[in-house]
Formats: structure tokens, C-alpha cells, sequence
């Protein structure tokens, strides 16, 4: 979860709210809807236990377009999008370092997919290591800039009471998508049901202990950047950490800031790049159209699926636009993020882990995801229209694919 949205999204959200209490609702609400989601994904993978994730969740609870619906948004944007992004925020923290170039970030989008071809068992390894290297460094950054004192007279705080206008603006329901979307991933683990040892009891505690952790560090990462950063140099920036952290050790100090939270944004790239291809495969299995995508090695990777991920990843690199491909992608997510947490309502008997107060928490993350959506909607048409239209062309696809679907009739 940690990675490219909790170091970029801040600069974005002060376009839509300056008040600090409306920021630190934004990332409480955003850990809250995830938290929700996670209860639900543990319901449903250790129901099914299968991997797939969505797919399999949607596609055996709702119809099977719905599930091939999910399986094309992932392919497209739902994983290829976050690696692109990453790859993209990589190159902007290594701009001080290494100025303007493209190496970088491309470097690392093609070569981390290349390394999960080989093991799952290694796969697994680089990314613990990955991941224990990230949390400690984003521990060290939260210790260290809670101890200092700002190194400026103005930090953007702004504890005044300006947050009652701001929650009802169509602003902060825009900046609840880009929290989403630095949230995006709780739900990784029930794509792997397969991989997972014991998912009975190892799912629910990986979802639910993961997304409590990464909520509270996201709160006190804003915490720290609002505090050593002026609203000037923050709002509209991608690079909030540089800039904060710039601030509070000077030029030298802010390079190693930069550096590390580069190297951090490998984890990301892997962690997408390792799951993502396991629900195109899903789907590849089922429908002609994608059958070449359903091959695997002797280890049971799906290569061609993590080479079309990569590719996808590659394109989006190329040529899209930072701050688009992050709502787009984020809007088209939460919509099908929504229904998969419906779809927990059609299961009567769940047969593996069962969500406390259901249904009334997925009413709640129904109610409350909708309304965000119509929001973005309104204030962002375009990015919106983006993303119902990667929908309608996956629907056009599975009209015509079911046809020669290897599903039952």
C-alpha cells in the first residue's frame, strides 16, 4: 500500500482544501473506507479461495460480465496505472540527482516485472525485503520530523474553523479520490488466496493489521510534511517529501530524502507487478480472447500476463499525464471497488472468515464511495469519462468474447 500516493497527493489536495483538519479527514476517512473494504475482502477470500480476486469474487456472485468487467479495468489500469505512476514520481524525486530523464523510472517498470517471472518462493523474498527497507524508512521520516521544530515561520497548518465549508465542497470529495488511491492495494492479498499459507486465518489478519498500520502512518506523514512545508511550495507539487524535508535539512539533506523514496517506489512497482498479471490469468483461463494469456512456466507464473501488464505500464509511462492517470484510474477503481463490496452482500452463509456488522459497513462504504464518485464526477468530467469509457470497451469485448467463452453455457 505504501508507496507512490502518500508521497504526491498532498500537493494535489491543496488545490481543493487548505485547512488541516479537512486533510487529516481526508486520510481518516480514506483508512476508514479501506478498513471496510478489508473486513469485506477477508469475507469473500476465504470463501472462495481462489485467486483472482475481484474477478472470481464478482464473476461467481453477480455474472460473470462483471468479473470480466473487473479483469479488464485491472489489466488496463487497475495495476498497470499504479506502476506507471510510481515509475513517474520516481523520476520526479530523482530530478535533483540525475535532472531531467526518463531512465530511471523506465529502468525499474520493466525491469521488476522481469524478476517475478522467475519464483514465486523469490518473489515473495525481494518483496518482504522491499517492504521491510520501506516501512523503516517511512518510520525514520514521521520520527524525525515530529522531533524537529519547522525551520520556518509559515508551515501550511491551518487548524482554523474554514473545515465545516470545505467537507461539503465537491473539492475535498475529489481529494477523497487521490486518498483512495494511495490506499490502493489493502486488498492485494486476496488476489493470491492460492499462494497464501492457512488464508483462513492468514488472510483476514494480513488485510485488516496491514490497512490499521498504513492508516495511522499516512496520518502522521501529512502531520510531517504540512509541518515543514508552506502551502506556496506545497500546493499542486508531486514532490511534498523533497520539498518538506528540503526545508528541514537543506539541499544535501533533501537529496537522500529523495533518493530513498525512489528506491521505496521499487516495492510498489513489484508488488503490482507481482499481482496484477494473477487476475488477468484468472480471467484467461475462462475466455478465448485471452487464452494466450493463460500460459504458465514450470513454476506456475503467468508470463505473457505479466508481459502484457508491463507493456500496458509502459504505454501509460510514455504518455499520460501524472495528475489524470492518477483520477481516471482512481475513479474507474472505486467504482468497481464498490460493487466487489456489494457482492459480499448476495453471499447468505460466508464460508470462511464473516465481516462483523454486515451490512450495515457495506452499506456505509456503498453510500458514502457513491457519493464521492458523483462528486469527481461533477467537478472532473473528463478524467470521468475516461474511465466509464475503459468500461464500456471492456463490456463491447465481453459481448463479443463470450461467444467463444470457455465457460459453461
Amino acid at each position: 500500500m505504501i508507496g507512490t500516493g502518500v508521497f504526491t497527493s498532498l500537493g494535489f489536495q491543496l488545490l481543493e482544501v487548505q485547512n488541516t483538519w479537512s486533510i487529516l479527514l481526508l486520510w481518516v476517512l480514506g483508512g476508514g473506507m479501506a478498513l471496510i473494504g478489508a473486513l469485506v475482502y477477508a469475507e469473500l477470500g476465504t470463501h472462495f479461495q481462489k485467486s483472482g480476486g475481484d474477478y472470481i469474487f464478482l464473476s461467481e456472485s453477480i455474472h460473470p460480465s462483471v468479473g470480466y468487467l473487473y479483469a479488464w479495468v485491472s489489466m488496463t489500469v487497475g495495476f498497470s496505472a499504479p506502476i506507471a505512476i510510481a515509475a513517474m514520481a520516481m523520476n520526479q524525486y530523482l530530478k535533483p540527482i540525475l535532472g531531467e530523464t526518463l531512465i530511471p523510472g523506465l529502468f525499474f517498470l520493466l525491469a521488476v516485472p522481469i524478476a517475478h517471472m522467475f519464483s514465486v518462493r523469490r518473489s515473495g523474498s525481494v518483496q518482504d525485503i522491499l517492504t521491510l527497507v520501506k516501512i523503516g524508512f517511512v518510520l525514520i521520516l514521521i520520527g524525525l520530523g515530529l522531533y524537529y521544530a519547522p525551520a520556518m515561520e509559515m508551515p501550511a497548518f491551518n487548524f482554523s474553523s474554514s473545515w465545516q465549508n470545505e467537507v461539503i465542497m465537491p473539492g475535498f470529495a475529489v481529494s477523497l479520490i487521490y486518498v483512495f488511491y494511495a490506499y490502493t492495494g489493502w486488498n492485494s492479498a486476496a488476489y493470491i488466496v492460492d499462494e497464501v499459507d492457512q488464508p483462513g486465518k492468514n488472510l483476514p489478519k494480513a488485510l485488516i493489521s496491514a490497512t490499521v498500520f498504513v492508516m495511522v502512518i499516512y496520518v502522521l506523514l501529512q502531520m510531517v510534511f504540512l509541518k515543514h512545508g508552506s502551502f506556496t511550495q506545497l500546493e499542486g507539487k508531486v514532490e511534498v517529501a523533497d520539498i518538506a524535508f528540503g526545508n528541514l535539512f537543506g539541499p544535501s539533506g533533501a537529496l537522500w530524502v529523495s533518493f530513498f523514496i525512489a528506491v521505496q517506489l521499487i516495492a510498489t512497482i513489484s508488488g503490482y507487478a507481482w499481482v496484477g498479471p494473477r487476475i488477468t490469468y484468472a480471467m484467461a483461463q475462462d475466455f478465448k480472447l485471452w487464452k494466450p494469456l493463460a500460459k504458465v512456466n514450470q513454476n506456475g507464473i503467468p508470463i505473457r500476463a505479466i508481459l502484457l501488464n508491463t507493456g500496458i505500464s509502459f504505454g501509460l509511462f510514455l504518455t499520460g499525464s501524472f495528475e489524470q492517470v492518477m483520477l481516471y484510474a482512481g475513479f474507474v477503481l472505486q467504482l468497481m471497488g464498490t460493487i466487489t463490496v456489494y457482492s459480499s452482500l448476495r453471499i447468505k452463509k460466508a464460508g470462511g472468515f464473516k465481516s462483523p456488522w454486515k451490512p450495515w459497513i457495506q452499506w456505509i462504504y456503498i453510500f458514502f464511495s457513491s457519493g464521492v464518485m458523483i462528486y469527481l464526477f461533477w467537478d472532473r468530467p473528463w478524467e470521468s469519462f475516461a474511465g466509464l469509457g475503459i468500461l464500456a470497451i471492456g463490456m463491447i469485448l465481453f459481448l463479443f468474447d463470450r461467444k467463444n467463452s470457455l465457460l459453461p453455457a
